[in-house]
């Protein structure tokens, strides 16, 4: 179980790509910096409980977005908003940006959960 700890805390080295939007003129690599929040995992203790969480917060992220790039890439290419490649470039990006929007908030959302949950049990 420690070392799939580490391997959440290593997501966070992803915020190292915002540095490219400090340094450059591509400023949308500044949404990269949000990973560095995964640092968190190398501090917390790592029981089921994570465990289960993070596997359905993946497991929901995977879904919505392979449903968002298969959306997304046919309403643009049926359209007529965009050529064949085009269309396909939106979708994946689109379905990046969702699966990485749901995993945030679903493991923001048990995380605060079980937190929550363990502050009622001391009362």
């Amino acid at each position: 179980m420690k070392s799939k700890r580490y391997l959440y805390g290593l997501m966070g080295l992803l915020s190292l790509l915002g540095f490219i939007g400090i340094f450059t003129e591509a400023k949308s690599f500044l949404a990269f910096f949000a990973f560095a929040v995964d640092f968190e995992y190398f501090f917390i203790k790592s029981d089921e409980m994570l465990e289960e969480y993070m596997n359905k917060s993946a497991s929901r992220a995977f879904y919505c977005g392979m449903i968002s790039v298969a959306l997304v890439s046919f309403v643009c290419f049926f359209a007529g908003l965009k050529e064949e490649k085009e269309a396909l470039i939106t979708g994946l990006a689109s379905g990046w940006a969702v699966s990485v929007a749901i995993y945030a908030l679903s493991t923001a959302y048990y995380g605060f959960k079980e937190k929550w949950g363990l502050e009622n049990d001391k009362e």
